[in-house]
């Protein structure tokens, strides 16, 4: 007889919840992979082209400025709209716009290798911007997303560690490829990579987002960020050319900072702003956020101006102005995924604030042991340092940013994040440009008059003054007076780039205290 009640309860097979398990590793192990594959697309290349620069001032006549504007067309339109990228992804789906974001910087890629002229190359860098605009916010949205709280700081560790050894290939390839093939293929190898990544996407990694019906794109917010941005560094960079006192000069630094803030009057009154103002009550965010502009700051300035010391003053090749970066890929490679082990552990503000002051050391190495001399003596103990301080640092620090928000504006805060990030390089190799630039001058002007070079020397190095060490010497000088003039133009460089190195350094001492005083503090997430 049946027995009318509740109905049966079927137990699952014992295995059920093994199964389970097995399953969100495997596609844990996939969100992982993508993820790290994708953003690195965006640092190989954006270490790769720094140790090109030297190569296309010789292949497309660039001068510094020029040769800024390669690495500053890009960082802009990331900056700028690197926030809009994330916001979009939390509306409309993070792995959608993650993968149309792969793809346009795949396709910009290949215009980049196309290049005919200097200009060319940096309006399609501009190109490859808005695609890493769209696909690097992406990547830790879906992290976070995917990984619970307890989980999150190892798999950001983990991201962390790969995305520095993928990164790896990014100087050592493209110095390779600069020597032996062209530059030209430094951008066209992402195309497969980029292909790897949307066939991993659509197959493997789940959608997410938060939904918004109510909300609208930030366009006006993006546009005011891009005008604001565009404006104060044209003002800078241009400077070098023009002179602070040229109108054009003075208009563009007048308007962008009109522009930056209509930005931020925009952001307090939009529905759905791009960078929400709630987001900076937390004082872990807003410190966090802070503290990375002056890290990422330091780091980018010094990276900007080291291949062209390797290479124009020092006498490395490429592959191995790309091969010396090596230590810093493998030092964070090794030590991210532990760096975000003790995040989970003990907190962000003792790791950060440590990785931070050991970076700092290292700058200082580099400016006191320059590099006559073997690689392991001069160049190895400061890039060795700045790896460690990094490992120790970049993990807590992306952590406790995206632990400060709610889980729905994860893309939004990995958006604002990393727009600081690059925003840090922007305005510091705009700035530093100037500083070095002015430095390398004095010391070129006391070093010509101690040499007593004639007058109509000086007026024949004077077009080439723009180059800094990458300057030209014409061989009609005669011998003896090419290598005085060369040994110069070496000097001046090693002057203003120790210079750079100091402030780099003063600049990380800065993050430490910044990010001790306010990560994990009342208010933080």
């Amino acid at each position: 007889m049946a027995i009318i009640g509740k109905p049966p309860v079927i137990a699952p097979p014992p295995d059920a919840g093994e199964e389970q398990a097995s399953a969100r590793l495997t596609a844990g192990r996939w969100v992982l992979t993508a993820t790290i594959l994708g953003s690195s697309i965006a640092s190989i290349d954006g270490t790769a082209v720094n140790v090109a620069l030297p190569a296309l001032q010789e292949k497309l006549g660039a001068t510094i400025t020029d040769a800024q504007w390669v690495i500053e067309a890009y960082t802009l339109f990331l900056a700028a709209l690197i926030l809009v990228g994330g916001a979009l992804g939390d509306r409309f789906g993070r792995r959608r716009v993650y993968a149309a974001g792969v793809a346009l910087f795949a396709l910009s890629s290949v215009l980049c290798g196309l290049s005919q002229s200097i200009h060319q190359l940096i309006a399609f860098r501009a190109l490859q911007g808005v695609g890493g605009a769209l696909l690097i916010p992406g990547s830790l949205s879906i992290i976070t997303v995917f990984f619970s709280p307890g989980e999150r700081g190892r798999a950001i560790g983990t991201w962390s560690a790969f995305s520095a050894i993928t990164t790896a290939l990014g100087p050592v390839l493209g110095g390779w490829l600069i020597e032996n093939v062209s530059w030209r293929w430094i951008f066209f190898i992402n195309v497969p990579i980029a292909a790897a990544v949307l066939t991993m996407l659509f197959l493997r990694v789940p959608e997410s987002k938060r939904v918004l019906s109510s909300g609208r794109v930030d366009w006006a917010g993006g546009v005011l960020a891009t005008l604001g941005l565009g404006g104060m560094l044209f003002g800078l960079i241009e400077s070098s050319n023009f002179g602070f006192g040229s109108a054009l000069v003075i208009s563009s630094l007048v308007l962008g900072a009109l522009a930056l803030v209509c930005f931020v009057i925009v952001e307090a009154r939009e529905e759905s702003p791009m960078m929400p103002p709630s987001l900076f009550r937390s004082v872990t965010f807003t410190g966090a956020n802070v503290a990375t502009l002056f890290m990422y700051g330091a780091l980018g300035g010094v990276f900007f101006f080291l291949p062209f010391a390797l290479i124009q003053v020092y006498g490395y090749t490429a592959t191995e102005a790309g091969a010396s970066l090596l230590p810093i890929i493998l030092i964070i490679f090794v030590l991210s995924r532990w760096a975000g082990g003790l995040t989970d552990k003990y907190g962000a503000r003792v790791p950060f604030a440590a990785g931070t002051i050991v970076a700092a050391a290292g700058y200082l190495s580099l400016a006191l042991f320059n590099g006559d001399g073997s690689f392991f003596s001069t160049v190895f103990p400061g890039v060795s340092l700045i790896g460690f301080g990094l490992a120790l640092s970049i993990a807590p620090l992306t952590t406790a940013v995206m632990n400060a928000v709610e889980v729905g504006y994860s893309g939004t805060a990995s958006g604002i994040n990393n727009a600081m990030a690059r925003l840090a390089g922007l305005l510091t190799i705009a700035v530093l440009g100037i500083v070095i630039l002015h430095v390398f001058n004095g010391y070129l002007d006391a070093g010509l008059d101690a040499a007593s070079v004639p007058a109509e020397v000086k007026e024949m190095l004077s077009g080439e003054r723009i180059k800094m060490a990458g300057a030209v010497i014409p061989d009609s000088l005669g011998g003896e007076m090419k290598v005085r003039l060369e040994g110069i133009v070496r000097d001046s460089f090693i002057g203003g780039f120790d210079l750079v190195l100091y402030i780099a350094a003063a600049m990380s001492l800065l993050a430490a205290a910044i990010g001790f005083g306010t990560i994990g503090r009342k208010g933080g997430g």
